[in-house]
């Protein structure tokens, strides 16, 4: 049976776009009359500046992990309500309905604004096309051919990673449901997305990812950006080549290309730099788009810091200790392993972080969050103190990178180089201590009881070729445990949780109940892949997950609010 989807044509250059899958779209069959051919190399390179989506799966990621717990369950005697119904629906990973509020972060708003993003790059490549017979070797196309390519795999990387199962092996990928990687402009108005063409498994979404990368890779210039840290330039391309091969547990191409990131010798953040007269200095240096270290800066309009702030139903908080049932469950500080708590060669909070974890209001004791969430607010008119709020994400950056590199080199048997880039990021971090093996082992010892610092894994259920074992598994639970305290706020967890097959539990309680109720994901819960929208499915693409076909609508992603905003205080231990 084939199943047609309505879809729109990318017609102008401001990409006022009908996205693929989208029941609501209407194609249009021709040009408004203010349409803007894209007949030059500049208009190329102005389109694929709204290629880059405004969106962040930061906030779905977070609920969905072990970042965030439940501040009714944690602090004694709350009945809080989410600040949005889908907030508590991703925390229980239960398909997501609540698409109707006109809120941001929601899946539907990441599926729409990413697949819009390949949209642009797609009619971008074709424009190319029709310019020259080879655009790859046409020196005022070149560089553009490039970010387009490389662009469009990572939009499709980003998808795949939510809405489908972590890449495993090629066996086991390839019976996986992947994501429809979408290469040409849509200018019918049905579309069969039942085809082989769009069908497509996990493993093959990933070769259409590295066929993407790259096509594109060698070609971008720096040159011909005037920002480049708000494109994929040379550092960041790199970066996302190394997490991607790091993903695909490729390890020699993710040294290689995590090398080229960050050079013969890496140049990590400046956090004594970092100015801490005010929040909103601090968030202006760490997201400065001059510093060498910052690869990639996606500007997004997001809830987040409001989310963790204002609200604080979920949130980092510290652990807690309850009984249900006759079991006493054990609720670990999430504020410990993230963002206030020791590590393997520092004792306190991370010395980077002081005087930067800020909480809402003095003797709060939940709901803390680093100073990067800060949000930074557009107004549409200060008289009703009303615009638009804006969220910096960074996708990519040199510590992060560094911490692949270490990940890589210790399935590669370069244990000692390994811990070399962990005591690089340590140290970068103001940690005046060099790390040693046995810091590691110390701290990531899994004999201990509830040490919170270290995870469940199931490497071999996810396909993974070589298990580590001994001190190896210490320094890969030191490896996940900085990289988790790096990319806090910004959904990487999530993603680690999935390669890895970490299990996980959510303990929540709604805001009428008294019940605590307690889930677990597993390493093979089909709940660890993101429902598509609900109106994805309706228009006959087949559910990704086994168990279910829900999901739901939202309305546009750019929301006006009201400012109103608290004054938040340095969180004291």
């Amino acid at each position: 049976m084939n199943i047609h989807i309505k879809v729109g044509d990318v017609l102008t250059l401001l990409c006022t776009l009908c996205l693929p899958f989208l029941s609501s779209c209407d194609a249009l069959d021709e040009a408004p009359d203010n349409r803007t051919e894209i007949t030059s190399p500049d208009r190329v390179q102005s389109l694929l500046t709204s290629a880059y989506p405004t969106t962040s799966p930061a906030v779905i990621c977070e609920l969905s992990g072990d970042n965030l717990l439940d501040d009714n369950v944690v602090v004694t005697a709350t009945h809080n309500a989410a600040m949005s119904r889908f907030h508590e629906e991703a925390y229980q990973w239960k398909n997501i309905e609540d698409y109707s509020t006109n809120v941001p972060d929601t899946p539907y708003q990441i599926w729409e604004a990413y697949y819009q993003g390949i949209a642009v790059c797609n009619h971008a490549i074709a424009a190319m096309q029709e310019m020259s017979a080879d655009p790859a070797h046409d020196t005022s196309l070149a560089h553009s051919w490039g970010e387009a390519h490389v662009l469009r795999a990572y939009l499709h990387f980003v998808l795949v990673s939510m809405f489908a199962e972590a890449y495993k092996d090629e066996a086991r990928s390839s019976a996986d449901k992947g994501i429809p990687y979408v290469t040409t402009p849509e200018t019918t108005v049905h579309v069969d997305y039942s085809t082989s063409e769009y069908l497509h498994s996990v493993k093959t979404t990933y070769d259409l990812i590295e066929k993407d990368l790259l096509e594109g890779i060698d070609l971008i210039d720096d040159a011909k950006y005037k920002v480049p840290a708000y494109h994929f330039n040379r550092n960041a391309a790199n970066a996302f080549a190394a997490r991607f091969y790091l993903f695909k547990r490729d390890y020699e191409k993710c040294l290689k290309y995590a090398d080229a990131a960050l050079g013969t010798t890496p140049v990590l953040r400046n956090w004594r730099a970092i100015n801490q007269n005010t929040i909103r200095s601090s968030v202006n240096d760490y997201n400065s788009e001059i510093q060498s270290w910052n690869f990639l800066i996606q500007s997004t309009y997001s809830y987040q810091w409001r989310m963790l702030d204002t609200n604080a139903r979920f949130a980092i908080n510290e652990g807690t200790t309850f009984k249900a049932d006759g079991k006493t469950w054990h609720v670990p500080s999430t504020l410990a392993v993230t963002c206030f708590g020791s590590g393997p060669n520092w004792s306190g909070p991370l010395p980077a972080y002081s005087g930067l974890v800020y909480i809402n209001m003095e003797g709060q004791q939940f709901g803390a969050w680093l100073f990067r969430l800060y949000e930074y607010f557009e107004f549409t008119d200060k008289i009703a103190g009303i615009g638009h709020i804006h969220q910096l994400y960074q996708p990519f950056n040199a510590d992060e990178t560094i911490l692949c590199r270490a990940e890589a080199k210790l399935y590669l048997g370069d244990r000692a180089g390994a811990i070399q880039d962990l005591d690089k990021w340590t140290s970068s971090h103001l940690v005046e201590k060099t790390l040693e093996l046995a810091d590691i082992r110390k701290r990531y010892n899994r004999s201990t009881k509830d040490n919170d610092y270290v995870s469940d894994l199931h490497p071999a259920e996810m396909g993974f070729e070589k298990v580590l074992t001994g001190d190896d598994l210490s320094i890969l639970d030191c490896i996940l445990h900085f990289r988790r305290v790096e990319t806090v706020h910004e959904g990487h967890r999530w993603f680690d949780i999935k390669r890895y097959g970490i299990q996980i539990y959510h303990h929540y309680r709604g805001p009428n109940e008294d019940d605590i109720h307690t889930d677990s994901l597993t390493w093979d819960d089909p709940r660890r892949v993101l429902e598509l929208p609900r109106n994805v499915i309706e228009s006959g693409y087949p559910s990704n997950r086994t168990n279910s076909a829900a999901g739901g609508y939202a309305g546009p992603g750019m929301v006006s609010v009201a400012l109103q905003r608290t004054t938040p205080q340095p969180y004291q231990q």
